[in-house]
């Protein structure tokens, strides 16, 4: 939608919205009204094609912020209490913020990974697509961490990787905001899952093999509220329950926006 029409599209919502707010109504977003909304690509190359461009683009962003890894931190001492130094996996950190203030602050041994072939430009940095098994993590560290999962074109394919990675003690943090929610969905950030959501979603896809605790927090960055959801193995290996290729709306039983919506 180019800017003209996105600007009438505005003028006619808010005059309508007008009229209708003092009777109790609201126009609003079809997607303000469903739980989440996957993108789908037309491959996957037109995927890691978008991704690396967004990536380049917003080299210089961080939404990663010091007051929630400094929860996140907290809560890993929490979760793992005979363990002083953790080893760990970020996925999705472009420009490696998340592994140098956890390994900074926390004195923990912790890895980024990046799609983009801008992860050379980063210490502790990998290259890799964090849906894809890497059998040398299968098992291997203590946490596992990302906002990223609204970048994912498949987030139960990369949900599933990422517990295997975990050892038998190991945390998976996911952490969400509105931002993350279906209205904020995109060719760039393909699934939008609204957080009061995602533990259902979790739930659905992989039932008693998990188990969820939720911790809300506010971003130093950005102002706004940030939910940890701190997810562990109930077994030594997780696979996911729905059947099908493994997209988000494989056998959930939540409402999904229409594609365009």
């Amino acid at each position: 939608m180019n800017r003209l029409a996105q600007t009438l599209k505005a003028g006619l919502s808010s005059l309508a919205n007008g009229i209708l707010r003092p009777l109790g109504y609201e126009i609003v977003n079809r997607r303000r009204l469903v739980d989440f909304y996957l993108h789908e690509y037309e491959s996957y190359e037109q995927y890691r094609e978008v991704q690396t461009y967004h990536n380049k683009r917003k080299i210089d962003r961080v939404w990663a912020d010091e007051a929630t890894l400094r929860v996140l931190c907290d809560e890993l001492r929490r979760e793992i209490p005979n363990k002083v130094h953790l080893t760990g996996i970020c996925h999705g950190t472009r420009n490696g913020f998340e592994q140098s203030f956890i390994a900074a602050h926390a004195g923990h041994d912790v890895t980024g990974t990046e799609i983009s072939d801008t992860a050379d430009q980063f210490e502790r940095t990998v290259r890799w697509d964090f849906h894809d098994v890497n059998e040398a993590w299968v098992s291997k560290f203590d946490f596992v961490y990302s906002n990223s999962l609204d970048q994912a074109w498949n987030p139960k394919l990369a949900v599933e990787t990422w517990l295997n990675q975990l050892n038998g003690a190991g945390v998976l943090a996911l952490e969400y905001a509105e931002a993350h929610s279906p209205t904020h969905a995109s060719e760039m950030d393909p699934f939008g899952v609204r957080p009061t959501v995602v533990p259902y979603v979790l739930c659905q896809w992989f039932g008693h093999d998990v188990s969820v605790r939720c911790v809300k927090c506010r971003k130093s960055n950005y102002g706004n509220d940030a939910w940890l959801f701190l997810v562990r193995k109930n077994r030594d290996t997780v696979v996911a329950l729905a059947s099908g290729p493994g997209s988000a709306t494989d056998g959930l039983g939540f409402d999904s926006a229409p594609e365009g919506a």
